[in-house]
């Protein structure tokens, strides 16, 4: 199983995750991209980390959204969308080449992520911008979604995303932020419910319902409270589970 997170996701003085710890503890990085958080300096820092203990970096492409952490839906016309996802993608590999690694997987982030569960015309341009800038770059995201499925008949390889922190509807989909209960925050039952993730067995929706999420890979959110420390009882969990981490994709290791 992978084990991921957001990093690179302050911005000037505004220092946002313990980027330094969180890569001592994941497999794959998802690196901000200056879109939705991340400036030059921030995302260097990380990726040339991520470089030298061997995790992989992947792409957290966004809406131009800095002021709202890109958690705001824009109504972005297709092909401005799929020229600023080239853009970001773009913007980490120079960083990526400087620290000799390469970008590993492409992972859109928030409102992004969440819109193009669905939204078909947004989630076509991503997909083709992947396949414009690299069509060998692997793709990560939620189990079920119009991405998912687009990106997968357009050939590109694809992976399935689970979130260790945050509350499902019981049509496995993400409950929103703005609804009571939608990010966890106790280190032990967020740790349970990834070994029962991980072992393929149903977890709970936000109503109690058992619903079951098939991953290749678990994320911890980076700017949650305390990250760090459900981040590494995440870890512990799975491993003395016998659970093996290990990035989904090896290139950029």
């Amino acid at each position: 199983m992978d084990l991921n997170s957001d990093l690179a996701e302050g911005f000037g003085r505004w220092e946002l995750s313990d980027d330094e710890a969180l890569l001592r503890i994941v497999t794959s990085a998802n690196v901000a991209c200056g879109y939705h958080a991340g400036d030059a300096t921030v995302i260097r820092q990380a990726v040339e980390q991520a470089a030298k203990l061997g995790v992989v970096v992947g792409a957290q492409v966004a809406y131009r959204d800095l002021a709202g952490f890109g958690r705001r839906f824009i109504d972005v016309p297709p092909v401005e969308l799929a020229n600023d996802v080239i853009y970001q993608i773009g913007a980490l590999a120079g960083f990526t080449r400087v620290a000799g690694t390469e970008v590993g997987y492409v992972k859109p982030h928030g409102a992004l992520y969440n819109a193009i569960v669905h939204h078909a015309d947004q989630a076509a341009a991503v997909v083709d911008a992947v396949r414009a800038y690299d069509p060998s770059l692997a793709v990560l995201g939620l189990p079920g979604s119009e991405w998912l499925a687009r990106a997968e008949r357009a050939g590109l390889q694809v992976f399935r995303e689970a979130f260790a922190d945050r509350a499902y509807t019981p049509e496995g989909t993400l409950v929103s932020r703005r609804e009571p209960g939608a990010v966890l925050h106790d280190p032990d039952v967020i740790a349970d419910r990834c070994v029962r993730l991980a072992a393929g067995e149903p977890i709970k929706a936000i109503d109690g319902s058992d619903i079951k999420i098939d991953a290749d890979s678990i994320c911890v959110h980076g700017d949650s409270p305390g990250a760090v420390a459900i981040a590494e009882a995440v870890r512990d969990r799975l491993v003395a589970g016998g659970v093996t981490l290990a990035p989904f994709v090896t290139r950029g290791a």
